[in-house]
């Protein structure tokens, strides 16, 4: 699992010295920056030099001074600031400056940033250097060499005054920090789910999961007025290597074009492409009792499906007792996501405000052909651990030798990208069967399902939806819908009590509708027998 609140926890900055190799157009946006030599560079170079390397064996480069980076723990690093003075496209034409994220005790791998000539041609390193960050005199930061590499990077908000927007020099709206992850604020300006750049045997039987790194990015000059942010990627791994071509937008929310180019030096047993990471801890679906003050902590509380057959699914999230995944086999999936549907303030209480977590939904741009969504859903019992991860896994076998090429298409925005036109779940209950007031059958559960929007809006007076259930074990008894008292139109709920068989998992399903009309998308529940 991820420490959540160590992956943002500090900024880095740069200074600078003369540039080699970049035309005159682009130096006033380098004129503060250290600057290596100059090497030839096209994405497609890199595609080919990343299968090159996926034939010889991994070495991890491990140059700099481990007690050094030991020494830069949480709270050394939290005093690391970015001085915005020394921001790569600062000046230019160019909309976002890319500021960095300083190495240290949980982001010990170098990593080595590289800017392109405008129109493209040459790449040309920028050199680390401590003076590039403010930090106490103390800090065990300037005990690290010259040319030590980075962490990560980020993009910062419009430095051209657009007042709908946050203040660049404090505020960024992308950030890529350790191994393979990145995020963004999304629609709402707040971060929480992050994406990878791939995953591998993140819950495979008797292997452990591996964490490939992000060790190179090409920042490419953004053009004169230009929304869009252009970044390459050289991605290791023990048993991959992969070439990324990040095309970024920021839109109202924010959209990424992704394409992927990764070879395998080994078999992977489950190879996770496109995969999120996220944080559910609880919600009202089945809170413990007394284990925190606030009603609800997540920063999404569900995954959203849309199959290549056309079906929209949802399937609120679990902490569950043990690590459990949970497969849905599809073929040309065309989309996926894990989404936070409550934006309710009062459902939190909390001003680190999870009601505006961004939901995160993927767009395959090609056929991914068979295969199937995988979630991953891990035991927590606090909010500082992301412990849910979503993942399309490919039908075809990740062997040693073979390659991928993917694209697609990443929104962070305040509901899913692609939302469906029927009613949406947006809220599970449960809690014991029965009725009060009567002998509360000690084996039965009860399900209060709510829906809401869609076709249920416009419902002829007197028509109730009818729920269609299904099961992989056990039975249902006591099954109707009714209209939600809180005069909303289109506001329903579906009602009922379970009884299991037996003590393994059970799979449950249900949908709306009326006649031959489905009025609502499929809610999966996948419920563990106590």
């Amino acid at each position: 699992m991820i420490d959540r609140r160590s992956v943002l926890a500090a900024a880095a900055s740069f200074f600078a010295l003369p540039v080699l190799g970049i035309p005159s157009k682009s130096r006033a946006a380098l004129s503060n920056l250290r600057l290596g030599r100059s090497q030839p560079f096209s994405f497609e170079d890199l595609i080919q030099e990343m299968q090159l390397r996926a034939r010889r064996p991994f070495v991890r480069e491990s140059s700099l001074p481990q007690p050094v980076l030991e020494g830069i723990d949480y709270q050394q690093h939290g005093k690391i600031k970015f001085k915005t003075d020394y921001a790569l496209f600062r000046e230019g034409p160019g909309e976002f400056p890319v500021t960095f994220f300083h190495l240290g005790k949980y982001f010990r791998t170098p990593v080595h940033m590289y800017v392109l000539a405008s129109g493209g041609g040459p790449a040309t390193e920028i050199i680390y250097d401590a003076s590039y960050f403010a930090m106490p005199s103390d800090n065990p930061a300037r005990q690290l060499p010259k040319g030590a590499g980075f962490a990560g990077f980020r993009l910062q908000e419009s430095r051209l005054g657009d007042q709908q927007r946050l203040d660049w020099h404090t505020n960024d709206w992308v950030a890529f920090l350790g191994a393979a992850y990145f995020r963004s604020i999304g629609e709402l300006a707040q971060y929480g789910v992050s994406a990878r750049g791939i995953a591998i045997d993140v819950a495979a039987p008797g292997r452990a999961e591996e964490f490939p790194d992000f060790t190179r990015f090409y920042f490419e000059p953004p053009a004169e007025g230009s929304r869009e942010a252009t970044v390459y990627a050289a991605l290791e791994g023990p048993s991959i290597t992969g070439a990324f071509r990040f095309v970024m937008r920021r839109e109202k929310a924010v959209v990424m074009e992704v394409e992927t180019h990764v070879f395998l030096r080994e078999d992977v047993t489950q190879f996770g492409i496109a995969p999120m990471t996220s944080m559910y801890w609880y919600s009202e679906t089945n809170k413990p009792a007394s284990v925190d003050w606030r009603p609800e902590i997540h920063d999404s509380d569900g995954l959203a499906m849309w199959t290549g057959a056309g079906e929209y699914i949802w399937r609120p999230l679990n902490n569950p007792q043990h690590p459990t995944t949970f497969s849905f086999e599809d073929k040309s999936p065309r989309g996926f996501g894990l989404l936070q549907r409550d934006r309710d303030f009062d459902h939190y209480l909390d001003g680190v405000h999870y009601e505006r977590r961004p939901s995160l939904w993927v767009e395959p741009l090609d056929d991914w052909g068979p295969g199937s969504v995988q979630l991953v859903e891990l035991p927590t019992d606090d909010e500082t651990q992301d412990n849910v991860v979503a993942m399309w896994v490919p039908k075809q076998p990740a062997k040693a030798g073979s390659n991928f090429r993917l694209r697609y298409r990443l929104y962070w925005s305040a509901d899913g990208a692609h939302e469906p036109t029927l009613a949406r779940c947006i809220a599970t209950r449960v809690g014991r069967g029965g009725e009060p007031g009567q002998n509360r059958p000690k084996v039965a559960h009860k399900f209060v399902v709510e829906f809401f929007g869609g076709r249920l809006v416009n419902l002829p007076y007197g028509t109730k939806p009818l729920p269609v259930l299904t099961t992989s074990t056990g039975t249902f008894s006591d099954v109707f819908t009714e209209a939600v008292p809180d005069s909303v139109p289109g506001h329903w709920r579906a009602q009922f009590d379970f009884t299991p068989a037996g003590s393994e998992v059970v799979d449950l399903r249900l949908f709306l509708k009326d006649g031959s009309q489905a009025l609502s998308e499929t809610w999966l529940y996948q419920y563990h027998v106590v």
